[in-house]
């Protein structure tokens, strides 16, 4: 399957939690991010093809902003190399773009550099 996505995904040094906002439970944990979309690690499979409403805690404030709220798409789900875990590709489907702009900074400020 080819890659389809246009950014470089960037590792965060952190696994950031990622909340369900109707819930508040968690959905995971962020593996890498762009500024269109996420992969997480989750104990739970998510079917592609899924809106879900979410949230990110962030490291540290950014931006004044402890978290950032967004819709997302599922795009696939398989079983991570740790057979416990799924690994859950998501599309940004609605997102501010100020909170576009602290996912800049996130990946600015705390990926890994290659």
């Amino acid at each position: 399957m080819p890659d389809k996505r246009k950014a470089k995904r960037r590792h965060i040094i952190y696994y950031l939690r990622v909340l369900d906002r109707k819930t508040n439970e968690l959905t995971g944990q962020l593996v890498d991010i762009t500024t269109e979309g996420m992969k997480l690690i989750s104990e739970n499979p998510i079917e592609p093809d899924t809106f879900l409403q979410l949230k990110m805690l962030l490291p540290e404030d950014i931006n004044r902003k402890s978290e950032i709220s967004f819709d997302v798409h599922t795009m696939w789900c398989k079983r991570d190399i740790n057979p416990n875990f799924f690994s859950i590709g998501f599309e940004f489907a609605d997102i501010l773009q100020e909170d576009v702009n602290i996912i800049k900074n996130l990946i600015y400020d705390f990926s890994f550099r290659d």
